[in-house]
């Protein structure tokens, strides 16, 4: 003899929480250690979804960049647009531009999405010293880009290449620059220290309403490649949390500290090495 027995499931709401969605728009290491991939392993670290948008395919390695293929402006736009129109992005990264066509596609569409913090890392230069910038593109970076980014994260180098003078030796200078930043259009300006001399590696933040410096004892080691890209994606992922500005900042800052600690658990090619990303989970 059988029987049927019904099963009654509760009604009850379940309460969905927002998951937390970075895109960074940037371009592609063949290497791993930064552009578009050290942003995504950034962000999955840190508790956030990563989406993207590929501005440039580098050939390149812990030596060196050995070629750049810049993606087509239109199709860089097409990219960021297929994103933002399906998905619900907490926070934006730019880092590798390449050319003042893709700066200016990417300023003109997000200039739609007002309410979405930007994070702009102003990437011109690798750690290897290759130039992966133009140099026609810094004045559009300047004037259509910088205006729309909540914060702007060079480092010495790029902060003096930005302002065409030369890199600041002291605190004063250091200072002094970030303040002629922030009156080209920045909201805020994080001067980063890893280029300085020093026990300390010091960042510098400005914005019209605060200055401070987050610091970290610097970490002798070779495994520096893709730090500024990971700072500021990291950032980024704490925006994308709804944290603040500075509590962002901090978090990165400390996330960072603790990669490039991990770093020497690592052993990837001969040159300058990636940060360890997932230190946290080994």
């Amino acid at each position: 003899m059988s029987h049927n027995t019904e099963v009654s499931v509760a009604s009850t709401p379940v309460a969905l929480s927002i998951t937390p969605i970075a895109l960074t728009i940037a371009g592609s290491d063949s290497g791993g250690g930064a552009g578009i991939q050290a942003d995504l392993k950034t962000f999955a670290a840190l508790g956030v979804y990563g989406c993207s948008a590929i501005t440039s395919l580098t050939a390149q390695n812990t030596l060196g960049v050995q070629g750049v293929l810049p993606i087509p402006s239109e199709f860089v736009r097409t990219q960021i647009q297929s994103v933002l129109s399906d998905i619900h992005v907490g926070a934006i990264k730019t880092g590798m531009l390449a050319t003042a066509d893709i700066i200016d596609a990417v300023a003109n569409l997000l200039n739609d999405y007002p309410e979405i913090p930007l994070v702009l890392d102003p990437v011109m230069v690798a750690t290897s010293g290759d130039r992966l910038l133009a140099q026609d593109a810094i004045a559009v970076m300047i004037k259509n880009l910088m205006p729309r980014a909540i914060i702007i994260t060079p480092n010495l180098l790029e902060a003096a290449a930005l302002l065409n003078v030369p890199m600041a030796q002291t605190q004063m200078e250091i200072q002094r620059q970030a303040e002629q930043l922030l009156a080209l259009g920045a909201q805020a300006v994080l001067m980063k220290g890893g280029h300085a001399l020093g026990a300390e590696a010091n960042d510098f933040l400005l914005t019209h309403n605060e200055h401070f410096i987050f610091s970290a004892p610097r970490i002798a080691t070779k495994n520096t490649h893709g730090t500024g890209c990971t700072l500021a994606a990291a950032i980024a992922a704490g925006l994308a949390k709804k944290l603040s500005l500075h509590d962002a900042i901090a978090q990165a800052k400390n996330y960072l500290h603790h990669a490039l600690l991990a770093s020497q658990q690592l052993h990837i090619g001969r040159g300058s090495g990636p940060v360890h990303h997932f230190h946290q989970f080994y």
